[in-house]
């Protein structure tokens, strides 16, 4: 490998991007890169875009992320997370590494397993992504054919879902319709810097509860 990423310092909010580069590259990157890290990849057509999230990145990101597996457990809904694994396809040339990701109706078909390839296993049924300093790469999810995508910038969430190859925005997420997440997702995340997360998490989880009853 002619890059030697130990020489370069990315620093928290920043990126670099790496032309042409090839699969076999984008392979070797990875593997030196290793898994234990901060920093998240894209991989769209020999363009290796490397970010270094913020901490306000990774804050949004663990507090959505546990909202969403409340949800799932409440609703008595077996999934799996596998946070920021990177999702690759060979044959389309596309990477991805989500800031969090679930597998909800396919987790039976990936259950188990250590290693993931999208040529042969499905994509995730939801990922997420946190945008602070960097942009959400729906091309590439799209490419992958993940179902459904959350983007959450300046404190509003997105949702998205594929539909003949491309993003649209919607009200309610598919995975779960009868919650105006849109609306309370970014109230609970406010609610974590007044009165800290055990409490927030137990307050989401009431609410939770009192819809259900009233379904």
């Amino acid at each position: 490998m002619l890059l030697d990423l130990k020489r370069f310092e990315i620093l928290p909010g920043e990126r670099i991007l790496l032309k042409n580069v090839t699969w076999n590259e984008f392979e070797q990157i990875l593997e030196e890169l290793g898994e234990h890290r901060a920093s998240r990849i894209a991989y769209h057509y020999h363009i290796l875009e490397i970010m270094n999230p913020l901490p306000e990145h990774e804050r949004n990101k663990e507090i959505i992320s546990d909202l969403v597996k409340i949800l799932l457990e409440e609703l008595d809904i077996e999934f799996d997370t596998l946070g920021s694994t990177a999702f690759k396809n060979q044959l389309m040339q596309q990477g991805i590494e989500p800031d969090n990701c679930f597998y909800i109706e396919n987790e039976a078909k990936v259950r188990g397993k250590d290693r993931l390839d999208l040529t042969i296993d499905p994509p995730p049924d939801l990922a997420l992504e946190i945008d602070v300093t960097s942009r959400t790469h729906r091309e590439i999810y799209a490419i992958l054919g993940v179902p459904e995508l959350w983007r959450f910038e300046n404190g509003e969430l997105q949702i998205n879902i594929l539909e003949n190859d491309n993003y649209k925005e919607v009200e309610y997420s598919p995975h779960f319709p009868d919650f105006p997440l849109k609306e309370v997702i970014p109230q609970y995340l406010k609610q974590v810097k007044i009165v800290g997360r055990n409490k927030t998490i137990k307050a989401f989880r009431k609410w939770i509860n009192e819809q259900i009853k009233n379904f």
